[in-house]
């Protein structure tokens, strides 16, 4: 038995370590980054088929990514369907952390919804990580009138978070073949299925995301004239 385990433990380490493989039976593919990627050469990575990306802007209630504003400009140019996000604090003044992220952020027509990223506790309690979403997710939603995505990993998920928000697109994490399943039955939008991927024009290894639908499903999530006029 004993030597079971250790066989199986082996095993669990070295697909931890492997290389994430594409999804290919998606239609469309994404990654996500940040400044531990370094600057990308986002033309090499556009011609690899890739269809949608999310950069991180902020955290907290004033830390901004040094290369937010490179790789925002840059993902626009080359085609990409560009989405930012926010690494939230659940400590921290929700409102205040909304303000940070609205302030290095503009969205324009065909963008992403704003991300919110939520991934720790940081010691408070379920009530006051709820209340603390609820009031990010409000603030920016009134300040780009589009709803945004709310990111997170599944087991966090399904322990905090399953049955709440319910009208807001949702991105998990979840490291496996399988495709995650949420303890209150709903869909996800996006699923992020390995960070262990490698792509031309990026040093080293990035997140690989796939969007569950087509191309005219993931325009049809993004910003729309009307919601971009509206948050001038």
């Amino acid at each position: 038995m004993k030597y079971l385990v250790g066989i199986s433990f082996i095993f669990l380490l070295l697909s931890c370590e492997s290389e994430t493989i594409r999804k290919e039976s998606f239609e469309m593919h994404g990654i996500d980054v940040s400044h531990y990627q370094s600057r990308i050469n986002w033309d090499t990575v556009a011609a690899q088929e890739i269809h949608f990306a999310f950069v991180k802007a902020s955290e907290g209630y004033y830390y901004t990514d040094s290369l937010y504003c490179d790789n925002w400009e840059h993902m626009q140019r080359v085609g990409i369907k560009r989405g930012a996000y926010h690494f939230y604090r659940p400590s921290i003044s929700a409102e205040i952390q909304a303000s940070n992220f609205t302030n290095m952020v503009d969205l324009e027509f065909g963008d992403l919804p704003p991300v919110l990223d939520v991934e720790v506790l940081d010691g408070v309690s379920k009530i006051k990580l709820i209340t603390g979403i609820r009031e990010w997710l409000y603030a920016v939603e009134i300040k780009y009138s589009i709803k945004p995505i709310l990111y997170t990993n599944l087991k966090f998920y399904n322990r905090y978070l399953a049955g709440h928000f319910i009208d807001y697109p949702i991105w998990i994490a979840r490291y496996n073949t399988r495709e995650p399943r949420l303890a209150c039955g709903r869909d996800w939008q996006f699923w992020q299925y390995g960070n262990r991927g490698r792509l031309k024009g990026i040093e080293g290894h990035v997140d690989f995301n796939v969007f569950n639908g087509n191309g005219a499903q993931l325009e049809d999530l993004c910003l729309a004239p009307k919601a971009a006029l509206s948050s001038w």
